[in-house]
């Protein structure tokens, strides 16, 4: 395998989402029809369906935090903090995935773009904090500052992206260039604005990679590279003279 093109100044975006976790044991939800217990996931992970039913919607969430804890990141991690450790401050790393690996295996650089499982928050405070609890069984939790129901800290359906992690990342591709080396992993293409990065990326000159076990045709056609294969055999590999 050809490794990543790098050169001695090039700037590494990466995105990582579903793929790279399910090769830990993350669920998708996709093999089971977008189904959780029968509900559709969009019942269970939306500002409404939290409205109609708050403790279906923990339930979901809490067995969520439970199976978590019972996998670990994976060699397609690992290589993407090895990257990240020989670059530095040119390497970014922007996640759809809430589950916490990419921290786990050591990442620092990094923006969850979709929130964060082990965190939640107060619908009027807003203000995250860390939480592992689960709630299964419990009552549904309220804030002790003002007594609003509390939630997970996650981007829900119908939900906006956080605008300074959209920031930070346009910048960090102004800023690269034609220098630029976009790298999408286990991602479906499907969900914007993260899918439209390879255009962003293209836009300035940057080369584009992407790395799935089963590509989207049409998602796949944008890019200047695509590998086939699972993120944990392919990622060591096409990394590995970078690192």
């Amino acid at each position: 395998m050809t490794p990543l093109p790098l050169r001695p100044d090039s700037r590494v975006l990466v995105l990582t989402g579903a793929g790279i976790s399910a090769e830990s044991g993350v669920p998708t939800f996709r093999g089971a029809g977008g189904l959780w217990e029968g509900h559709p996931v969009t019942e269970v992970a939306s500002p409404e369906g939290f409205d109609a039913d708050p403790a279906l919607v923990w339930r979901f969430y809490g067995e969520r935090r439970q199976a978590r804890k019972t996998v670990a990141p994976n060699p397609g991690h690992r290589a993407l903090v090895a990257l990240e450790h020989a670059l530095g401050d040119r390497f970014l790393l922007a996640t759809q995935n809430v589950d916490g690996l990419h921290r786990e295996a050591g990442s620092q650089r990094v923006l969850a773009i979709h929130g964060e499982l082990f965190e939640s928050k107060c619908e009027r405070c807003r203000v995250p904090f860390p939480d592992e609890r689960t709630y299964l069984g419990e009552p549904v939790p309220v804030c002790p500052t003002c007594g609003q129901r509390i939630r997970v800290n996650v981007v829900w359906f119908g939900e906006m992206l956080d605008p300074k992690h959209l920031r930070q990342i346009d910048r960090f591709i102004a800023e690269a260039g034609n220098r630029l080396v976009f790298l999408a992993v286990g991602t479906s293409g499907l969900v914007y604005p993260a899918a439209g990065l390879v255009d962003s990326a293209k836009q300035v000159g940057g080369t584009t990679v992407l790395v799935d076990l089963a590509p989207n045709r049409e998602h796949a056609r944008r890019f200047d590279r695509v590998e086939v294969g699972k993120s944990g055999e392919v990622l060591p590999r096409l990394l590995a003279a970078a690192q």
